[in-house]
């Protein structure tokens, strides 16, 4: 079977869609089956990669983030497609690339991978202090008219889990249809907590090993809602003792360092590409403390579960597939407030007890990569197969 995906935001400096695309080539490989990636670069060319191969369309770069390019040369991506032939047609996004994949006239099964929740991204993010998010769901009504019409071109709309299906049935998007992603189950362990690294983390934090060790993990942009952590941490530590480790980089880099220098016990870790590091931070640490509710999967949650950490999370994007009252706090989204009760209600409940409920999960819910692209290629061969008795 030949997959072709059409991905606008496959960049060699990208961040989720570039790690989920390569493991998906790997994964091509290993199933014997061919992988093809059109995606938009500086100059026009072809490379193998990772057992398939890259096909790079020349566009000039985005103005709002360098990081990437754009994907605008319709006709050119028409011609590559004519050219592959594929079983499988993929679309990475519900811009561009989706429109370019969706519009294509070639007799392959097409699939609207749904790799970003633009309303929750844009809208939700940067309006919510003005609007409920209710109110904006329903203002940005068109947006959903538009996905909706672009899923109607698609046989299936490939989602990463329940809630994402749900909120996407509740639109009228076409077939979504859920194929949980997975994570390196292998690298994030309990396994690695080092008491004493905890004790030498909390110490460079002023504290002493009775506090809580709370840990963030996360690209610093506004979607992200580092303010409400920040805030609902603040609030929280004034009740019992606690610190925070933050990692993460990007946009609001600047603003995130100035909204946390009067708070006392957050320390900012920068962006580390050192996974080893991370992990055995995140096992050592206590709590898990995240903000986003924009994310189609929660990558790092995942990781954090099969770290043995303990989860506040807000009540709606894709960590909320990972929520569970065993071993999570759930609080109303972007509400420092309801953030701030749910670290302190947690920091009350045995942690032993969570983290055991957390390992439970790590093995009968989440899931390795490996299992969902077996998933994945196999639901795409049952699609090919039904098309071809069709025909």
């Amino acid at each position: 079977m030949k997959v072709v995906d059409v991905a606008e935001f496959y960049s060699d400096t990208g961040g989720g869609v570039k790690t989920y695309i390569n493991q998906k080539l790997k994964a091509a490989r290993r199933l014997g089956h061919e992988m093809v990636v059109i995606a938009p670069g500086t100059e026009a060319g072809e490379e193998e990669r990772f057992g398939g191969r890259i096909l790079w369309v020349k566009g000039p770069k985005l103005i709002l983030d360098p990081n990437y390019v754009v994907l605008w040369r319709k006709k050119e991506v028409h011609r590559l497609l004519d050219l592959e032939n594929p079983d499988v047609v993929e679309g990475s996004s519900v811009w561009t690339g989706g429109h370019f994949a969706g519009s294509w006239n070639g007799d392959a099964v097409k699939s609207l991978i749904f790799h970003q929740d633009p309303v929750a991204v844009y809208p939700q993010t940067f309006l919510n202090s003005l609007f409920s998010l209710e109110t904006l769901e329903k203002m940005f009504g068109f947006a959903w008219n538009y996905i909706g019409r672009l899923s109607q071109r698609y046989d299936t709309t490939v989602v990463s889990g329940e809630w994402l299906k749900k909120r996407l049935e509740q639109h009228d998007i076409h077939n979504p249809t859920t194929v949980r992603f997975g994570i390196d189950k292998s690298f994030f362990s309990p396994e690695r907590r080092d008491p004493e690294l905890r004790k030498k983390l909390l110490g460079e934090l002023g504290l002493e090993e009775d506090a809580a060790l709370c840990l963030t993990v996360s690209r610093f942009h506004p979607e992200k809602r580092i303010g409400t952590i920040i805030d609902g941490f603040k609030k929280a530590s004034q009740h019992k003792p606690m610190g925070l480790l933050l990692f993460g980089g990007g946009p609001i880099e600047k603003w995130v360092a100035h909204k946390s220098k009067d708070v006392h016990n957050i320390k900012l870790m920068g962006f580390t590409s050192d996974r080893d590091e991370l992990a055995n931070i995140m096992a050592s640490s206590d709590y898990f403390l995240h903000g986003s509710a924009a994310e189609t999967f929660g990558i790092v949650v995942a990781e954090a579960i099969c770290s043995g950490l303990p989860l506040v999370i807000p009540d709606m994007g894709g960590a909320m597939d990972f929520s569970n009252p065993d071993y999570s706090e759930v609080y109303a989204t972007g509400k420092s407030d309801a953030m701030a009760e749910a670290i302190l209600t947690i920091i009350e409940r045995d942690r032993k007890s969570l983290s055991k409920a957390c390992k439970s999960a790590s093995q009968n819910y989440v899931r390795s990569v490996d299992e969902h692209f077996d998933e994945l290629f196999s639901y795409y061969s049952t699609l090919v197969e039904r098309k071809a008795a069709n025909r």
